[in-house]
């Protein structure tokens, strides 16, 4: 364990480890009396992205696929045993701005006074400064929609503002310091003043900076997360939309470049996108959190931003965030050869170095497991592991050391990637050094070969090891048959059939699940091949 703390630690910035060190310490004063005028309207405010609503009833909620009343549960959880991500989405308030909100106007009105009257200033989760973040944007999101601050309430977002701007979350960075500089933007433009001027000054400087770190050249959020990549575009669109409508000059010309970045970032999500819409599945990655691609695309269509799509080549490679998309007639096959992310925020990364996905005739077949839940538990610790996704496993042992809920030490870096595209077909190798801190150094080399109609993955060991095993997840739609020993027919919902043939090595089914939503974990199977040590390799044969 004492390793384990040393590899982590030694990844991170020292700003960090002071940082955090004062934020836990000290606790600023917060003045609740002085008032704040509201800035004058320039313009109107677009609709932003409605989700479906969370909120099922006054008192109801439903989180992660989870229904629970406020009335059991309370703000903090402290009736009940709530997870800590449940309690968060409780203090989001997003359904203020979900699909037919007006409907639920008086319930939202009712909520907002209890939130205000319950929750003491500094005090639980409510006021921790990632959920202070959200609910300040869509308090305000709520306001520019149209609606009017019950008695209290906005006074409270005031008092929500000047306590954020001296909680920053600079010991955690990443998404977090993004979301805490996008509500000091909105807070700083929807109110006027000496002090809302320090907090817009404040929320763009960090937004400035964070822009050219956290998004890559090829458009890629850094954390290498489809889901939070789609999360954090929309945060850029919320952005542009609230400086439209307070037509600040300076602000005007910072949209420029802030557009340029939402046009490659939304190349890069199309590059990671399925057939059927949706996201792949690498690091902490599921449906129903991130807006959808369309959803984002027609957003930034009302803010008369969007721009078409870059057309995708057969092989699409987005060199400095580190993934591949193979694509034609019939496949899209999805590659990870990417580094974890950045080293200092390795939070949402999951052991998949080398992992892949595959669709055929628009439809999943390999999957990765997905994510169910956050925390420190054993589906957590599952989730991220390498045999949950679509990649190999060395001495029962996981390519980066992925720990406690949110934490990796030592971790595996993608080498050798080589990229031949020949008249019949395409080949790609790559291979990573995350197992070579075990005894023997044994390195992974992944080679994949696309043809017109098959798809042959080899595996191979090189160095000292006792077992090794690539696994294959298989989407829960697809019926598996076996038609004699290593040769698998695969049915998918359509009628499509699909043959597996294991070439090397020995195969057999083991029970697993799918994770296409938190708290939703759908039964699986997945094809397990052991490596042959007799020629230290597996190779499998995929025909449509």
């Amino acid at each position: 364990m004492i390793y384990k703390y040393f590899h982590t630690i030694r990844y991170l910035k020292f700003s960090q480890i002071y940082r955090r060190i004062v934020f836990n310490l000290l606790k600023p004063n917060i003045n609740k009396y002085i008032q704040l005028d509201l800035r004058n309207l320039q313009n109107k405010f677009f609709l932003p992205i409605s989700y479906q609503s969370t909120l099922l009833n006054k008192d109801t909620f439903k989180f992660l696929n989870e229904v629970k009343t406020l009335q059991r549960v309370g703000w903090d959880g402290s009736h009940t045993k709530t997870k800590k991500l449940w309690l968060y989405n409780l203090h989001y308030f997003d359904d203020l701005n979900a699909e037919r909100a007006s409907e639920r106007k008086d319930w939202h009105h009712k909520l907002m006074q209890s939130w205000v009257k319950e929750n003491i200033i500094g005090k639980g989760t409510g006021w921790e400064s990632y959920p202070t973040s959200i609910r300040i944007v869509n308090w305000i999101k709520w306001y520019l929609s149209g609606n009017i601050f019950p008695e209290k309430c906005l006074e409270s977002l005031a008092i929500q503002s000047r306590w954020l701007a001296k909680r920053i979350e600079w010991h955690i960075l990443g998404n977090h310091l993004f979301k805490n500089a996008k509500a000091l933007v909105f807070a700083g433009l929807f109110f006027s003043g000496e002090e809302s001027d320090y907090w817009l000054k404040k929320g763009l400087k960090i937004i400035d900076k964070q822009l050219s770190e956290q998004i890559l050249d090829d458009g890629g959020n850094f954390e290498r997360s489809p889901m939070y990549h789609a999360i954090f575009l929309e945060d850029l669109l919320d952005l542009v939309n609230i400086v439209q409508v307070y037509k600040n000059k300076k602000l005007i010309k910072k949209t420029k470049i802030w557009t340029n970045l939402i046009n490659k970032m939304f190349n890069w999500l199309n590059v990671m996108k399925h057939p059927d819409g949706e996201i792949s599945f690498f690091n902490d990655s599921t449906f129903g959190i991130a807006p959808k691609l369309k959803q984002l695309s027609n957003y930034a269509k009302r803010l008369g931003i969007y721009n078409d799509l870059i057309k995708l080549n057969k092989v699409t490679h987005l060199n400095k965030s580190g993934y591949l998309r193979f694509s034609s007639k019939n496949i899209v096959t999805i590659i990870d050869v990417a580094p974890i992310g950045p080293n200092y925020l390795p939070g949402h990364a999951h052991a998949d170095t080398l992992s892949f996905e595959l669709s055929l005739y628009g439809q999943r077949l390999l999957v990765n497991t997905g994510i169910s839940e956050y925390g420190l538990t054993s589906i957590r610790k599952y989730e991220r592991s390498t045999k949950a996704h679509n990649t190999v496993e060395v001495n029962n042992e996981n390519s980066s050391e992925v720990w406690h809920g949110f934490r990796v030490a030592r971790r595996a870096f993608p080498i050798d990637l080589k990229i031949d595209e020949l008249k019949n077909y395409t080949k790609i190798n790559c291979a990573h050094n995350g197992y070579q801190r075990l005894f023997g150094k044994p390195i992974h080399r992944r080679n994949w070969q696309f043809s017109k109609s098959s798809l042959i993955v080899n595996d191979q060991i090189e160095g000292f090891y006792k077992n090794a095993y690539a696994y294959f997840h298989i989407h829960p739609s697809v019926n598996i048959l076996r038609k004699k020993n290593d040769i698998w027919s695969l049915v998918m919902s359509n009628g499509q059939k699909i043959i597996l043939e294991i070439k090397t090595g020995k195969s057999q089914i083991k029970q697993t699940y799918y994770s296409p939503e938190f708290g939703k974990r759908l039964k699986t199977q997945c094809i397990k091949v052991s490596i042959d040590k007799k020629v230290d390799r597996s190779c499998i044969k995929i025909s449509w």
